[in-house]
């Protein structure tokens, strides 16, 4: 990604900031991470992260499917899909946890990981973001594999996950 899309991608994730030059400066500073609002530009829905990834796989095995912004936290081990808002929306399965309005979202920069949070699939600067519908197909396809592998409910789940 060339540096206007970065810029791109700064801009659109700076927007949902609470003071979005303060954001953009936190970030040009390299203080880690900055909490932004969800609900009014994106939802995420965070996942296991074994879930989450076999997802993510399975969603750029789709060509006409471009995968919205992806985040993971290696800690937690979480990964988290950016979706459009959505407040009625409901999201069931084990571990699953929709981040809507009234909620914050620790984000790191788009173009660098921050501690224990890194873009999979960086923002593109452009509003693009996980479509509902193939996302659930695959989070589906991915459970059903994880279910003949492993069981989903194996997954830690810590009191300081999103």
């Amino acid at each position: 990604m060339h540096d206007t899309r970065w810029k791109q991608a700064v801009e659109w994730l700076a927007a949902a900031a609470t003071d979005p030059q303060e954001c953009k400066r936190q970030w040009d500073r390299g203080q880690g991470t900055a909490l932004l609002a969800a609900g009014r530009y994106w939802d995420v829905l965070s996942v296991p992260d074994r879930l989450g990834l076999l997802a993510l796989d399975l969603l750029w095995s789709d060509p006409l499917e471009m995968p919205g912004p992806t985040l993971v936290d290696v800690t937690a081990r979480r990964v988290g899909f950016f979706l459009p808002p959505d407040p009625g929306s409901e999201w069931v399965g084990f571990g699953v946890r929709h981040v809507g309005r009234g909620s914050w979202v620790a984000v790191p920069p788009p173009y660098r990981p921050s501690g224990r949070l890194e873009w999979l699939v960086p923002p593109d600067g452009t509003g693009t973001l996980h479509a509902a519908e193939p996302l659930e197909r695959a989070l589906r396809r991915a459970t059903g594999t994880l279910a003949v592998l492993a069981p989903v409910s194996a997954e830690p789940a810590g009191p300081d996950c999103w």
